[in-house]
């Protein structure tokens, strides 16, 4: 038996009076541009603007989604309503994902204060989805605060989050190897709290003791200007400490952002981001359907008449004709 179609208007008034139904059918039908999506996010984008949409990443087999899960634990203790949108890398030939909600987090599934979704990552890169921001967006509208962005961990998504989260959180594991090669691929500077995690392991205390040496070295540096100083914080899922400790950080993070105006900058190049991908993601489907054209430019190309780069200006002329 198929669902019935909601009009956009009831559907969005179900998102903002928290329904869940509503919200997972207006996440569906805004990640596969489906009709009506649209509206529904022109709807309720005017409730949106209030959460604090957290970013967590960090390697594989870090333990992401345990941290989550005692994040999610603490927050409904606390008496907060949480969401959480877990990016699930996909197949580079077939763009399917093994989507993580339906084997996590199981335990808060019948519960109205925690929505999880998992969106796969597809062809897009950087281990987010093309729609991540757009998404949180529902979350934001339906009253869910915080909002956590989980991702795959791999590539340069560990920089990427940085541009769609207020709070950036970096999740480093022990027994890898020298930690100062934390620094590689400068993710280390885009951690406004760094996560070690596994921290019942005798060697996390070696790692948090490196990781805290390198904030000071960077404290040093950065002493005469007004900037949050990356917060190192040890935890463990396995025994459930630290996450108070990590929680504390995020809120003290939250409240400099405000009182700085950082909160207004990040918003804005957030959001900065997403009206740009969406722009990408718009002129690669219409390069995509000009295949007649691609392929006049590649048998000039081909043929040595037409260098690469000239190709590509009069591809970018022709798109800019149809539009």
């Amino acid at each position: 038996m198929t669902r019935r179609t909601l009009p956009p208007e009831q559907l969005a008034l179900g998102v903002i009076e928290g329904q869940p139904a509503a919200i997972a059918r207006a996440v569906t039908a805004i990640e596969n541009d489906l009709p009506g999506g649209r509206e529904v996010l022109d709807r309720i984008f005017p409730r949106t603007g209030r959460a604090h949409i957290i970013g967590i990443t960090g390697p594989p087999g870090s333990g992401k989604s345990s941290l989550v899960n005692e994040i999610i634990r603490a927050s409904r203790a606390d008496g907060r309503r949480i969401a959480v949108l877990a990016i699930d890398p996909s197949s580079p030939i077939s763009g399917g994902a093994t989507l993580g909600d339906r084997i996590r987090m199981l335990e808060w599934h019948a519960d109205p204060g925690v929505f999880v979704r998992s969106m796969a990552s597809r062809r897009f890169g950087g281990g987010l989805a093309q729609h991540t921001l757009t998404v949180a967006h529902v979350f934001d509208a339906a009253g869910f605060d915080p909002i956590i962005i989980e991702t795959v961990g791999t590539g340069q998504d560990e920089v990427a989050i940085a541009s769609l989260a207020h709070s950036t959180v970096l999740v480093q594991v022990p027994g890898l190897g020298d930690s100062v090669q934390t620094l590689k691929a400068g993710s280390l500077e885009i951690g406004d709290v760094i996560v070690v995690s596994k921290g019942d392991r005798p060697e996390a205390q070696v790692l948090a003791r490196d990781l805290r040496s390198l904030q000071t070295l960077r404290d040093d540096m950065e002493a005469m200007m007004e900037t949050w100083q990356p917060r190192v914080v040890m935890t463990s899922s396995v025994e459930r400490t630290g996450i108070d400790k990590l929680l504390n950080a995020l809120a003290d993070h939250r409240l400099w952002l405000r009182d700085t105006g950082e909160w207004d900058r990040r918003t804005r190049s957030m959001l900065g981001t997403e009206i740009a991908s969406r722009v990408q993601r718009s002129l690669l489907e219409e390069f995509l359907a000009s295949r007649g054209v691609q392929d006049d430019l590649i048998e000039r190309v081909l043929a040595r008449d037409l260098s690469p780069i000239s190709a590509a200006d009069q591809m970018l002329e022709a798109l800019r004709r149809r539009t």
